[in-house]
């Protein structure tokens, strides 16, 4: 499966299990996307993603959200996305 990067994890706050990720591509509501960074390496579906604490069904690049994820993620994880 091809993948493109489209963003990296700024932080993470384990309490909600969120991450908060810098757009370097697009990001939509039902994609599926691959985190890896040195300890973190799992798929999972997008089913929320939020701008400022609002909900939203996609992001552009440049856009600094917060997306809900299965696993901890780390500063610097890398997000593809898969195609």
């Amino acid at each position: 499966m091809a993948e493109k990067e489209i963003g990296k994890v700024s932080s993470y706050f384990g309490h909600v299990n969120v991450a908060a990720v810098k757009l370097s591509g697009k990001l939509k509501i039902g994609k599926k996307v691959h985190i890896k960074g040195h300890t973190t390496d799992f798929e999972q579906e997008i089913d929320s993603i939020q701008i400022e604490n609002k909900a939203v069904s996609k992001a552009k690049k440049g856009d600094h959200v917060g997306i809900k994820v299965s696993e901890k993620v780390r500063p610097g994880d890398k997000i593809f996305l898969l195609k």
